[in-house]
């Protein structure tokens, strides 16, 4: 078994380049499904997570080249077929599966799907979106040989269920609206590749209104990871270094950004780049949020600083009991 020798104490200093979000990534390569052409993926994060993708698609006649950070998608020989449970079960994202699955072939089963174990985390909202645009929900998988554009009305803004019902409305001719949608960039990288496959898609607030129809292949290039960007910028202040990340938008930190300079980091933003050095000298009050509020995926990021500068308060009201790594 391999192990990993680090020696501490000292400064983490220098620039780092982040790559693509898991994130983005995973909603798009699921989405290729949809199209019975050629797609290009550019920024695609090599990640276990898109490898277990990759061999989920590729079980369904999808062919693709990798070449560095660049992906060449190729569905039109896409075929419907259970997926190894072996494959489903290792990642979250398989819920994916069950819109891709529906928009193309009209029918899927519902996956046995991976996920953390910081809470549960059913699929109720999924398969009430598939309901709303004609879906038969059935003991054997899901029917949608009756799939037709309706209207989604979210209780809460699921991304796993936009995501399912962005799927599905962009592959149905006519008109979907799809309400309390999610509003996290990576909803918005989702967004823009089914735009370049020939669906149309207007967001108003948290509405969404999609109009669908026969896709070809599109593009679209994966933006950086936030969640390994909070990361790096975490160990440089923990660490009392200086680092700079590369390859995100500090928009999409800005609720971590802010926090860290009201607390005396100081927080230097570029283009698409930050910069952090010192620690904390004022105590952190955090609450994680649906966007655009702070992300929960940087809420256990966040406390070690807490913890080695004046402390603070924690709260996540979208996983509550996510504090077991504590």
């Amino acid at each position: 078994m391999g192990r990993f020798l680090i020696e501490g104490g000292v400064p983490l200093c220098g620039r780092v380049r982040v790559g693509g979000s898991k994130n983005g990534a995973l909603p798009v390569l699921f989405a290729t499904l949809l199209s019975r052409g050629v797609s290009v993926i550019d920024n695609l994060p090599d990640i276990g997570d898109v490898s277990v993708a990759l061999k989920i698609l590729s079980s369904l006649g999808v062919r693709y080249r990798r070449e560095g950070d660049r992906l060449t998608v190729d569905s039109s020989e896409a075929v419907y077929a259970s997926v190894c449970e072996e494959l489903t079960s290792a990642l979250r994202a398989s819920t994916y599966l069950m819109g891709a699955c529906l928009g193309a072939f009209g029918k899927c089963s519902i996956p046995t799907f991976g996920g953390c174990n910081f809470a549960p985390r059913p699929i109720d909202l999924h398969l009430s979106a598939f309901t709303a645009l004609g879906c038969v929900i059935g003991e054997d998988g899901i029917d949608g040989s009756r799939l037709r554009g309706g209207n989604v009305s979210l209780p809460l803004p699921s991304v796993g269920a936009t995501v399912n019902a962005l799927l599905v409305a962009s592959s149905l001719d006519g008109h979907s609206v799809i309400k309390c949608a999610a509003g996290e960039p990576h909803i918005d990288c989702l967004i823009d590749f089914l735009r370049s496959m020939g669906a149309g898609i207007d967001r108003a607030g948290d509405t969404l209104t999609v109009r669908g129809g026969d896709l070809t292949g599109g593009y679209v290039r994966i933006p950086g990871d936030m969640i390994e960007g909070g990361s790096y910028l975490a160990s440089g202040i923990v660490s009392g270094g200086t680092v700079t990340v590369e390859g995100l938008d500090p928009t999409e930190l800005a609720p971590l950004l802010t926090a860290l300079s009201d607390s005396g980091v100081l927080v230097e933003q570029g283009a698409d780049s930050v910069t952090v050095c010192g620690r904390p000298r004022q105590a952190i009050e955090l609450t994680a949020r649906p966007y655009p509020g702070f992300p929960t995926d940087l809420q256990p990021i966040v406390a070690p600083i807490l913890a080695i500068g004046a402390g603070g308060v924690l709260r996540d009201t979208v996983f509550r009991g996510r504090f077991g790594y504590l």
